[in-house]
C-alpha cells in the first residue's frame, strides 16, 4: 500500500512540475494571426517587441495580429522572413513583454520535452513527448541548411507551428515547425534563430547564392589529379546549366567539372552550396574547372537565389 502511495505521490509531483513548466513557458508564447486559416503561435524573442514564428504561418505581409498572454491584441509589422529555415520575424509596439528563458541543458535523445502553443484566446496549450533525434547539419534544396536541429515526438496540434519546444522547467529549446524538412515536425534551435534574427533585422531576408547549374560528384581521372598537384580526386560534373544564369553568363558549360570555388575544393553538391554564402552574392568569384581534362579558372558573379528551399 505504501509503495502505491509513494508512486502516486511521485506522479503527482511530476505532473505538477510539468504544469508549472507550461505556465512559465506560456507567458512567452503569443498567438499569431497571419493567415486565412486558424491562427498559429509565436515566441516573444526580445523585450522590445520582436516575435519569432514560423514563416509558413505568416501568409500575408500586412494586417498581422498578435495576441498577447494577458489578453491584449497588437498589430504586428513583418520585419523579414526566411522560407529556407521556416522563420519569420515580427515586431509589435510593446515594451512590457518578457522573452522566454533559454534552456541551459544540452538536449539529448530521451529527454522529455513540451511543445507549447497559443493558437487562440483560450490560453496556452501543451503536448508532452520525448526527444527522438538531435543532429545536423541538415541541408535543404536551394542552399538552406541547419547546422543543428532536433526532433521530438510531441503532438503538433493545430496552431502549434511557430511555438516553442521547452524543457521540463519551461525553458526554451527552439521553435517548432510542422513543415520544415522532408518529414516535417522539426525544431529549429534557439542559437540558429538568433543568427537568423540578426540577419533579418539587417536585411529583411537571408541571402543565399547560386550558380545556376545542376551537378553531381565524379571521380577525377588520374592524369587530371596528377596535373592538379594537390591530391584532389573528386569534383562536380555539370549536368545542366540554367539559361541566363550566373554560370551560363560566365561561360560555364555542360560537361565542365567544378574543382574549387574561390580556392576551396568542392567534392559534393553540399560543399558547393556551403561555398555560395550570402556575402558572395553580386561578387565575382574565381571558379576553377576542368574542361577537356585541362584545368582553367573562370570568374563567375554569384547570383542571389530568389526562391529558397522549403
Amino acid at each position: 500500500m505504501s509503495a502505491t502511495l509513494s508512486s502516486s505521490s511521485v506522479l503527482a509531483s511530476v505532473s505538477d512540475e510539468l504544469a508549472g513548466a507550461v505556465e512559465r513557458a506560456g507567458a512567452g508564447v503569443v498567438t499569431v494571426d497571419g493567415r486565412h486559416r486558424h491562427p498559429a503561435s509565436g515566441i516573444v524573442w526580445t523585450v522590445d517587441g520582436l516575435i519569432a514564428t514560423a514563416n509558413h504561418v505568416v501568409e500575408r505581409d500586412e494586417e498581422i495580429e498578435v495576441g498577447l498572454p494577458d489578453g491584449r491584441s497588437a498589430n504586428a509589422n513583418l520585419v523579414g522572413r526566411d522560407p529556407g529555415s521556416d522563420l519569420a520575424l515580427l515586431r509589435i509596439d510593446a515594451s512590457d513583454i518578457a522573452p522566454m528563458d533559454r534552456s541551459s541543458v544540452e538536449p539529448r535523445v530521451g529527454h522529455l520535452a513540451l511543445a507549447i502553443g497559443r493558437p487562440g484566446p483560450s490560453g496556452a496549450m501543451a503536448s508532452l513527448g520525448v526527444v527522438t533525434s538531435v543532429g545536423g547539419p541538415l541541408r535543404f534544396r536551394g542552399g538552406a541548411s541547419l547546422e543543428r536541429y532536433m526532433r521530438a515526438d510531441v503532438a503538433m496540434l493545430p496552431g502549434f507551428s511557430g511555438g516553442p519546444l521547452v524543457d521540463t522547467t519551461g525553458n526554451l529549446i527552439g521553435l517548432n515547425s510542422s513543415t520544415l524538412g522532408r518529414s516535417g515536425q522539426l525544431t529549429v534551435l534557439a542559437e540558429t534563430i538568433d543568427a537568423t534574427v540578426a540577419t533579418l533585422l539587417q536585411h529583411g531576408r537571408v541571402r543565399r547564392g547560386y550558380l545556376g547549374v545542376g551537378a553531381q560528384g565524379v571521380r577525377l581521372p588520374d592524369a587530371l589529379t596528377q596535373s592538379l598537384g594537390n591530391g584532389q580526386e573528386q569534383g562536380l560534373l555539370i549536368v545542366s546549366v540554367e539559361s541566363g544564369g550566373p554560370a551560363d553568363t560566365a561561360g560555364l558549360m555542360l560537361g565542365d567539372v567544378i574543382l574549387a570555388i574561390d580556392g576551396d575544393e568542392v567534392h559534393q553538391v553540399e560543399q558547393l552550396q556551403e561555398r555560395l554564402t550570402g556575402d558572395r552574392v553580386g561578387n565575382s568569384v574565381p571558379v576553377r574547372i576542368a574542361r577537356g581534362g585541362e584545368p582553367r579558372e573562370i570568374g563567375v558573379t554569384i547570383g542571389e537565389r530568389q526562391r529558397q528551399a522549403e
